[in-house]
């Protein structure tokens, strides 16, 4: 069974685990399916903006797609998120993504 499908199966039993669908949305980069990658990763994000992983990914992806202000403000979100969990790592990350694009 591959990963896809791995991961999908323990969905059903859990199917809002935050670490189960980041995992998920990090397949379907792997095998270019962006969309779907992007949306579950908003949809995580949305019910939990304190899983700071998915900021990263998130903006990374939208970066790669040419979708620069959506990646600015996804970068912005999850630096907010880590300061507020006090995740000095994450937020450094962040904000060297960050820079790196917006300067």
């Amino acid at each position: 069974m591959n990963r896809i499908a791995r991961i999908q199966e323990m969905l059903l039993s859990n199917p809002k685990d935050p670490f189960l669908r980041h995992a998920l949305a990090l397949e379907w980069i792997k095998i270019g399916n962006d969309a779907d990658a992007k949306e579950l990763f908003e949809a995580i994000l949305t019910e939990d903006p304190t899983y700071i992983g998915s900021y990263y990914h998130l903006a990374k992806l939208l970066e790669r797609v040419g979708e620069t202000a959506s990646a600015i403000q996804w970068y912005e979100k999850g630096m907010e998120a880590a300061k507020a969990a006090k995740d000095q790592h994450s937020y450094n990350e962040l904000q060297s993504a960050y820079e790196d694009l917006a300067y």
